[in-house]
C-alpha cells in the first residue's frame, strides 16, 4: 500500500524503535524523565530558545502556545485556512476563551499589509487584538513556506503593536529543508514555536512547544490542565531525538518526490507543479472520493477534503518505487 494520505501515517524505523526501547526513562510530571528533558533541551537549543515542553500532540503545543500570549476574552489573528482555526475543534475558544479574526492570503502566505489593517489596539468598544498566528508550512495552502523576509516585516509589525508571535511550525522542518532558513532564526521572529515530530520526521507520537523560561514553567500548568502530562513519556521522546538526528536532512528527498508526483498528474490538468514548494500536492478532481476509492483498491491512498478537491504527502515510507505505482494507478484512472 503506497498511502499519501498524511506524513503522520508513518511508522517508527528499526533505528527509532532500538532508541525508544533503550531510553531511560523516569517520571515526566515530575520532571524526573531524562529522555524528556534531554529532548526539551535539545529542541530548545535548535531554535535559540530557553526551553521547551514536550507534548503528546500538536494541537496541545499549538493552544498551550496560543493562551500564553492570549487571555481570555482577546484576540488571536490567524489565517483563513490555518490550522488552529480550522482543525483544532474550536479550542481557542472553547478552552482559552480567545477570540479569533482572520486574513485570506494567497496559498496560506503571510503578507504583513494585509494583517496590520485587522488590529484592534485596547479600546472599549472592540475586542483588543493579542497576538498574531502562523504557520510554516501551511498544510491546506499546499505546503506553502512563509518567505523568511515577510516573517521578518510581520516581527517588526508585531513588535509596533506590541503583540506576540506563535508559530505553528508542525511542518518547519520542511521549510528548513527548503530554504534552508537556520531554526533558530525562526526562533528568534516568534515568542512561541509548536513543532511536531511525528509528521515529516516520522516519530509515532508527540510535539513540543518551544518557548522562554517564564512560559515554559506556564506551559506546563496549562499542559496538566488540558491533560498532557505524561509519566513515563521517554520512550516516546526517545522517538523524538532520533528523528532530530536522523530524519531532517532526508526531507529534500520527500521534496522532490512530491514534485515528481505533481509533474507526472499535472498533464490530468489535477494539479500545479510550480505551487509545490516542500512535501504536499492539492489536487482538484471532480468526484474525488470515487477515485480515491478506486485508487485504494490498486494500492494507492489519497485523502479526500472536500467534493473535488484531496492532497497527497510524500514522507520516509514511500519511496521512488511507490510514487511511480502512484502515478500509473491515477494516471490510469484519470485517463479514463
Amino acid at each position: 500500500m503506497v498511502d499519501l494520505r498524511s506524513d503522520t501515517v508513518t511508522r517508527p524505523t528499526a533505528g527509532m524503535l532500538a532508541a525508544m526501547t533503550s531510553a531511560e526513562v523516569g517520571d515526566d510530571v515530575y520532571g524526573e524523565d531524562p529522555a524528556v528533558n534531554a529532548l526539551e533541551a535539545e529542541a530548545a537549543a535548535l531554535f535559540g530558545k530557553e526551553a521547551a515542553v514536550f507534548t503528546p500532540t500538536g494541537s496541545m503545543a499549538n493552544q498551550i502556545g496560543l493562551q500564553l500570549l492570549v487571555r481570555p476574552g482577546e484576540e488571536l489573528l490567524a489565517d483563513v485556512k490555518a490550522h488552529v482555526v480550522n482543525f483544532e475543534m474550536g479550542a481557542a475558544a472553547a478552552l482559552g476563551g480567545i477570540s479569533t479574526r482572520t486574513w485570506a492570503g494567497p496559498n496560506g502566505r503571510v503578507d504583513a499589509d494585509l494583517i496590520e489593517p485587522l488590529i484592534n489596539r485596547p479600546n472599549p468598544y472592540v475586542t483588543v487584538t493579542r497576538a498574531i498566528a502562523v504557520e510554516n508550512t501551511h498544510n491546506i495552502g499546499g505546503g506553502t513556506v512563509q518567505p523568511i523576509a515577510e516573517l521578518r516585516r510581520l516581527k517588526d509589525l508585531a513588535d509596533a503593536y506590541g503583540l506576540g508571535l506563535h508559530l505553528d511550525g508542525a511542518r518547519i522542518w520542511n521549510a528548513h529543508a527548503a530554504t534552508g532558513t537556520p531554526f533558530a532564526e525562526y526562533g528568534r521572529l516568534f515568542d512561541t514555536v509548536s513543532v511536531c515530530l511525528s509528521k515529516g520526521l516520522g516519530a509515532p507520537v508527540g510535539s513540543l512547544l518551544i518557548t522562554d523560561a517564564e512560559r515554559a514553567q506556564r506551559a506546563r500548568v496549562v499542559r496538566k490542565r488540558l491533560g498532557g502530562g505524561m509519566r513515563q513519556a521517554g520512550f516516546l521522546a526517545a522517538a523524538g531525538s532520533y528523528a532530530l538526528a536522523n530524519h531532517i536532512d532526508r526531507l529534500a528527498e520527500d521534496h522532490a518526490r512530491a514534485k515528481h508526483l505533481a509533474r507526472s498528474l499535472e498533464p490530468f490538468g489535477i494539479c500545479d507543479a510550480a505551487q509545490v514548494e516542500t512535501n504536499i500536492v492539492l489536487v482538484r478532481i471532480p468526484e474525488i472520493a470515487k477515485v480515491a476509492a478506486a485508487a485504494a483498491d490498486q494500492g494507492v491512498k489519497i485523502s479526500v477534503l472536500g467534493a473535488d478537491w484531496g492532497r497527497m504527502l510524500t514522507h520516509l515510507d514511500v519511496d521512488d518505487a511507490g510514487i511511480e505505482h502512484a502515478v500509473k494507478v491515477l494516471g490510469t484512472l484519470l485517463g479514463k
